[in-house]
């Protein structure tokens, strides 16, 4: 089965990563960091692929290759062929053989069937590599978040590393279930709201039966609601980020009805801090879980 989901540019593969990375080490266990890095690696993988061949989402060579580029830093060969491709071929990357080289020398160091072979075409390994695959600077990317990370207790922090967890196991990509955690609880999974919104997502009832979840705080079932609750808005609003947080907020029926964000000062409030901390508009969404609203339609008639 096709993925459907995939990462937006550099900067949205990091915190896919980055909650991992930032989190403090004392929360995982060795083994739990690199079964994390690992799963992240091949959920970066399968980005570039989408990218790179327009499955599920547009096609965006040059995002292909950040995913890719990512992924490569985490150890995955296949990332690190499917990279040295693109720099062997100027596919969303300029041409760069030197890089290609270094890249399938690395990918055939860790058995990968075809890279020696490209290394015929590029050349042998020089320790030239582009800049993405150094160690990133998370504040300079994820400073907000990264901030954030540093205040909270160490029952918030698993919080955290459990919406990292689960959020690619529902086609949502961790910086946005992150944003939407953070904005709704700040990662208490005790929370409750006076409209009783309830949890690390702030699920109200209606939502948490519509669901499935059975004890809306018990943080676990609490945060794969929400994930399949913005699972669900992702496809229905076709990854409109704003029309998505909006509707997370205030309803998937108030935002038809405004045919956009709705004129509440607190959705539209909500909106911004969302989209301050996922910092891009659009999200990749699987067309298939469920038909898109109509009036997304109506807007494209009306840009015309």
């Amino acid at each position: 089965m096709k993925l459907r989901h995939a990462f937006t540019a550099l900067l949205l593969c990091h915190l896919g990563t980055a909650g991992a990375v930032a989190a403090p080490r004392d929360a995982l266990t060795p083994r739990q960091i690199d079964e994390a890095m690992a799963q992240h690696a091949q959920y970066l993988l399968a980005a570039g692929v989408a990218f790179e061949h327009g499955e599920g989402v547009a096609r965006d060579p040059e995002r292909a290759a950040a995913c890719y580029c990512e992924a490569a830093r985490l150890g995955a060969p296949e990332a690190m062929f499917s990279l040295g491709w693109m720099y062997a071929n100027a596919r969303g990357v300029p041409r760069d053989d030197a890089y290609a080289g270094t890249l399938f020398a690395m990918a055939a160091m860790l058995d990968h069937p075809q890279a020696s072979k490209m290394q015929r075409y590029t050349g042998d390994y020089t320790g030239s590599v582009p800049a993405c695959l150094t160690a990133p600077d998370w504040e300079r990317y994820d400073g907000v978040v990264t901030r954030l990370m540093a205040r909270l207790s160490p029952e918030r922090r698993q919080v955290v590393n459990t919406v990292i967890e689960l959020a690619p196991r529902f086609g949502v990509e961790p910086r946005f279930a992150l944003a939407i955690a953070a904005v709704e609880s700040a990662f208490n999974p005790a929370a409750i709201s006076p409209k009783n919104a309830q949890g690390v997502m702030q699920l109200i009832p209606e939502t948490a039966a519509r669901f499935n979840v059975q004890n809306a705080l018990d943080a676990r079932q609490n945060i794969a609601g929400g994930l399949a609750y913005l699972r669900w808005l992702l496809a229905y609003f076709e990854g409109d980020v704003r029309l998505v947080a909006a509707a997370y907020n205030a309803g998937e029926g108030a935002v038809e009805r405004y045919q956009g964000v709705p004129p509440y000062a607190e959705t539209q409030a909500y909106v911004e801090r969302v989209i301050g901390y996922y910092q891009v508009e659009t999200h990749p969404f699987d067309s298939r879980v469920v038909p898109s609203s109509s009036i997304l339609a109506q807007t494209r008639l009306a840009s015309q």
